[in-house]
């Protein structure tokens, strides 16, 4: 299989990151879309809220088999509400069985109050030993960024949207322009 990371023009085009620090945890992702060596789209919107604003996402890979696998997400999310780690377990499963879902080239980052996971086409379902995880083109430098800022007085999101800029700064599929969505782990 193909180095998820940096593998074919599809899966080039973005950086997805996840800082869980403190009472936050925020996803963050760029907007560019890449076609090729060609810029498509400065602004996509790549990071979403799921589950009633309980579960926030973000994809690195095809546009086409993210929404594809946003709707499966959603659905297993109504089967096992409150149950993110149980819905992204069955959604790996059909990813890595299903004819038509294991040919789909994306990665995930999933997120709620208690988890945060990656979920790949291989049917990896992998939680992080720290509270940092980046995926797409940018996503090693996101990572080391974020890893490195963690020890900071920097709060979850500061530390995403430095990190993120950092990477955009090295990635040249990766842009400043940000969609970032936070969970309070306070707020009931």
């Amino acid at each position: 299989m193909q180095n998820q990371q940096q593998g074919s023009a599809g899966w080039r085009g973005t950086t997805i990151l996840t800082v869980r620090k403190g009472n936050k945890i925020v996803v963050a992702g760029d907007g560019q879309v890449s076609l090729g060596p060609t810029v498509i789209k400065h602004g996509a919107r790549k990071v979403r809220r799921l589950a009633g604003g309980k579960v926030i996402t973000g994809f690195a890979g095809a546009t086409a088999d993210a929404f594809t696998l946003f709707e499966r997400l959603e659905a297993k999310l109504e089967q096992y509400p409150d149950q993110l780690m149980r819905a992204c377990v069955e959604l790996a499963k059909d990813w890595r069985t299903d004819r038509y879902l294991r040919r789909l080239e994306a990665m995930m980052i999933v997120a709620d109050k208690k988890d945060s996971l990656v979920l790949t086409g291989t049917g990896d379902v992998l939680s992080p030993d720290s509270g940092v995880m980046g995926i797409g083109s940018g996503g090693n430098y996101a990572l080391a960024a974020a890893s490195a800022l963690m020890d900071t007085d920097y709060d979850a999101e500061e530390i995403a949207r430095r990190a993120m800029k950092i990477a955009a700064e090295i990635c040249v599929y990766t842009n400043e322009s940000l969609t970032v969505e936070t969970i309070d782990l306070d707020a009931e």
